[in-house]
């Protein structure tokens, strides 16, 4: 009974969802009812997928299509504005509400105004002006240059979005740059962010209209021989990897892939690859524009990045030392260690002599994995392994601690997070969390691992591919798309008067 009342829950999402996860979602709810069979356990899982569903259902009816993130470097025109027609989508029940009210509101407005007595004038005094206007807006238009570009791994998607890696971010938004704004999962080391520049070949006026191209068997055909070429060559499994290629053509061959919407098409070779390796981490995916060029690393691209980093004290801000010697550091990114290990150190530095520490990761969008051991090591009293699903593991996995002078391994540590706490942040609080070192406040993190490197197979579609084993030794999984659990859970508005409180408390106790 209770599956079949789970089964009903996951109707209430898209179906593309569905599609994509229903099946390794009840496989999930199976496991967990099989082990969780007391009273308690089971009310537990069931607030569990009760929370779970509150905060992921209006998140996946107001997704954004995968194509938008990258539209800013395709319609970048020196000569003015540019028109893009989306393939035809479903709306949901908010947006047609929304639209009704205010089609409403302005119906009235409008009634109100032509019952108010406008004055009359000749449409020959309007025509001037209005040629008028339009030329000056023509010609003074002109959308602004995208710069920079966000590959994170050469080219990483977030798994279960879609999203192309070609976020952009011009170079004199040093604040958003340096916080990774313009990115999905936060991540801006310099050795990750790459310069792309795409001159524009459209003409004034111009007007770009993407149909919905049906797809011909010669290019599906082409697509899984890509597809099944970049598994076998990347893939982290090799065995698994050759079965996966194995299973695609066995599809193509059965008549299976007889589909002719290149997103279906995409959906479709996702699901027919994780039923042989049950991986979350790997996607196909399409785009109805076509996808950019690799870009081109250059010079200019860290003089830029190490620029806004300097502009922004590389997302640190000041250290505070509220009473009771309480250590305050917030900071919103984790910074390429190359760029700013200084001013790392500084804020460490600045710690040194406090009982307890708070580190404010609430807006935090995530970064470099060198900047988390970095952090990491001035809390420990000897070198400890920081699990990371987007690196192998290996020597640089370990924090170098000791650390020379430093007196925080054995003070007490407080995590503060949020929704909006990213990538390399809940890398940070994750396996702080699970090596008993900090007490999370908050919120569940955002859920984001960028497992996945994307690899293009031709102008529209692309794969995901996980390339790296790490290992997890912990028997909690990671974050990727659940995020990390706090251990006090409180908003996030609340969260820091929560652990002054919480830290207040222990220190009286010592």
């Amino acid at each position: 009974m209770s599956e079949k009342l789970y089964a009903w829950l996951l109707r209430l999402y898209p179906s593309r969802f569905r599609e994509a996860y229903g099946d390794e979602a009840l496989q999930l709810f199976r496991d967990r009812a099989r082990d969780e069979r007391a009273n308690i356990p089971r009310l537990r899982l069931w607030v569990d997928l009760l929370c779970d569903l509150a905060w992921s259902l209006p998140r996946e009816y107001f997704h954004v299509q995968p194509e938008l993130a990258s539209y800013a470097l395709r319609l970048h025109s020196e000569d003015g504005p540019s028109l893009v027609v989306l393939a035809d989508e479903s709306l949901g029940p908010g947006a047609l509400l929304f639209g009704a009210v205010l089609a409403l509101a302005v119906v009235a407005a409008f009634s109100a105004l032509l019952n108010h007595g406008v004055k009359h004038v000749p449409l020959s005094a309007l025509i001037r002006p209005a040629r008028s206007a339009a030329n000056v807006l023509s010609s003074r238009f002109t959308p602004p240059a995208p710069e920079l570009t966000r590959d994170s791994q050469a080219g990483a998607i977030a798994p279960g979005t879609g999203q192309p890696p070609e976020l952009t971010a011009s170079s004199s938004q040093a604040e958003n740059l340096a916080a990774g704004n313009a990115e999905s999962d936060g991540h801006i080391p310099s050795e990750e962010l790459r310069p792309f520049e795409k001159p524009s070949t459209q003409p004034r006026g111009a007007v770009l209209v993407y149909a919905k191209a049906k797809l011909a068997a010669a290019e599906r055909h082409l697509v899984i021989v890509e597809a099944a070429a970049n598994l076998k060559q990347h893939y982290v499994d090799a065995n698994v990897a050759q079965k996966m290629a194995d299973a695609l053509v066995q599809h193509e061959k059965n008549g299976d892939d007889d589909v002719t919407d290149g997103r279906a098409f995409a959906d479709l070779l996702t699901k027919q690859m994780r039923e042989v390796s049950h991986d979350r981490h790997l996607e196909v995916v399409y785009s109805e524009t076509p996808l950019p060029d690799p870009p081109v690393v250059t010079p200019e691209f860290y003089a830029r990045y190490r620029k806004a980093m300097e502009q922004t004290n590389c997302t640190f801000e000041p250290v505070k030392i509220l009473p009771h010697n309480i250590g305050y550091l917030k900071f919103n990114s984790f910074p390429d260690p190359s760029v700013c290990r200084q001013v790392a150190e500084d804020a460490m530095e600045a710690l040194n002599h406090a009982d307890a520490v708070i580190f404010d990761l609430r807006d935090n969008r995530g970064g470099n994995p060198g900047m988390v051991r970095l952090i990491a090591a001035y809390l420990f009293d000897r070198p400890q392994y920081m699990y990371n699903p987007r690196e192998e593991t290996k020597q640089d996995s370990w924090t170098r601690s000791p650390v020379p002078g430093n007196r925080l391994a054995n003070e007490p540590v407080y995590v503060l997070t949020s929704g909006n706490t990213f990538s390399a942040a809940e890398h940070f609080s994750y396996d702080l969390k699970m090596l008993k070192r900090a007490t999370l406040v908050g919120e569940r993190t955002a859920g984001a691992t960028d497992v996945g490197i994307f690899h293009r197979l031709d102008d529209h579609f692309g794969i995901a591919i996980r390339e790296t084993g790490a290992i997890n030794p912990y028997s909690e999984p990671d974050w990727d798309g659940i995020g990390v659990r706090p251990n006090v859970k409180v908003k996030a508005a609340d969260a820091l008067e929560t652990a002054v409180k919480l830290a207040e408390n222990r220190l009286q106790k010592k």
